[in-house]
């Protein structure tokens, strides 16, 4: 599929970059109450929490349900986002297609939507780009950017959503050299394949990010890659403490990458699509959110997972009173 299998371990430390100011932008989680509608009242409180904390937004993703809302709801995001955060505040948000019969033209009204209100189109993948050549694929990816201004474009591996896919080298190479293209989203979860997106990117187009969307590995900021995650809307705070650690050039940041870390590999374990329901339970643990409620079609967690979350959150000096936490939002739904 790439060429990250002919990167060596020198080749992965040879790119650390300390001292480097990391681009966050956190994939924010869409709340639902337990009737399984759309809490927008939690929505808005947790865009605030991650424009406070100083990462940037990024509603519609797939953190936020992008391929479970309709377009209706899809656009009432958009509207939420765009008040809350206030004139003036950039944002991103995912442009989706689904499974309209005209991709092109769904994907052209969703990137003028968001455009209209002030946010970054991030192109979502569709079924519809299955299967083409690269050449193709890179001509579909600049009909739709005819008619935007900046984009960021995002791969996604089928374990998180089967409309997701991972290029290969050649389409990379040519979706990278697309100018309104700012980046791309990356999340294989894999390591080599990021790598060699990064070594590629060096040699194409210096100033494309790549966004890390792997939430197994987030440490790969160290490496050169900024971050479009999921698992920062768990807490936007400590991936702020974290960014200024490393742009500080402190030790600090090992540590508290470490934490960070050891809370992706629980809410990200498999199956992997449940991670949303993951948020939604430490969201309800440290007391953000008034319940663990996720859109009705997303897989969910079993009740059990709370007893490992509290102890992530416990690590993270996310709990006021860690023992009131455990006996009133975890106990009883052991």
């Amino acid at each position: 599929m790439t060429g990250g299998a002919t990167l060596r371990l020198g080749d992965a430390f040879a790119r650390l970059r300390p001292g480097r100011a990391i681009h966050g932008i956190s994939a924010v989680l869409l709340p639902h109450t337990a009737s399984g509608e759309i809490d927008w009242a939690a929505f808005e409180r947790h865009l605030l929490r991650t424009k406070r904390a100083g990462l940037d937004v990024a509603v519609n993703m797939d953190t936020g349900f992008v391929d479970l809302l309709d377009e209706v709801e899809r656009s009432a995001v958009l509207d939420v986002a765009r008040r809350t955060l206030g004139a003036g505040t950039p944002f991103y948000a995912g442009a989706f297609a689904g499974s309209s019969a005209d991709p092109l033209g769904a994907y052209r009204r969703a990137t003028a939507e968001i455009e209209a209100k002030g946010g970054i189109p991030v192109l979502v993948q569709c079924r519809a780009m299955h299967g083409l050549a690269p050449a193709e694929k890179a001509a579909f990816y600049g009909r739709i950017l005819g008619g935007v201004s900046r984009a960021v474009a995002f791969e996604l591996s089928p374990v998180f959503a089967p409309h997701g896919e991972i290029w290969d080298d050649e389409t990379f190479s040519r979706i990278a050299l697309l100018p309104k293209l700012e980046g791309a989203k990356h999340s294989s979860l894999r390591r080599d394949l990021e790598l060699a997106r990064l070594a590629a990117r060096d040699r194409l187009r210096p100033e494309f990010r790549i966004y890390t969307g792997n939430d197994l590995a987030i440490d790969l900021v160290a490496h050169g890659s900024d971050y479009l995650l999921g698992l920062s809307t768990f807490a936007p705070e400590r991936f702020a403490e974290r960014d200024r650690a490393f742009a500080e050039d402190r030790l600090e940041f090992l540590e508290r990458n470490d934490a960070l870390q050891h809370l992706g590999n629980v809410g990200f374990r498999a199956p992997v699509p449940a991670y949303k329901h993951a948020a939604a339970q430490f969201l309800h643990i440290v007391g953000d959110l008034d319940g663990d409620g996720v859109h009705p079609r997303a897989p969910r967690r079993p009740g059990a997972d709370r007893a490992l979350l509290w102890d992530c959150a416990r690590r993270l000096d996310l709990l006021d009173d860690p023992e009131r936490a455990w006996r009133e939002r975890v106990a009883p739904y052991l």
